[in-house]
């Protein structure tokens, strides 16, 4: 898990706008247009990036796909000093 949030976090292009999307998660769940709203994205790069967070496995959506509520799986919860980490050296 640690090697994944590594990558998504910042090892890849998009890496910072990950970051932002996935502190605002654990702040509060939220879907697509509430995030893109929020931080200030495009609709369609928050859709994306959620798209690579989920595939990773560093957070978890529910709902139908309209209005599915995405939040920081359990595993992203178990290493979130890892996550803080990875946000501090990035920055």
């Amino acid at each position: 898990m640690e090697a994944a949030l590594w990558y998504v976090l910042s090892g890849t292009r998009g890496g910072a706008n990950r970051a932002r999307i996935l502190r605002a998660l654990d702040d509060r769940p939220r879907n697509a247009n509430q995030l893109a709203e929020d931080l200030d994205l495009d609709y369609k790069t928050v859709r994306h990036h959620l798209d690579v967070l989920v595939e990773n496995n560093v957070v978890t959506d529910g709902g139908d796909d309209y209005g599915k509520i995405y939040l920081p799986s359990e595993a992203t919860q178990v290493h979130w000093d890892v996550v803080e980490e990875i946000i501090t050296e990035v920055r």
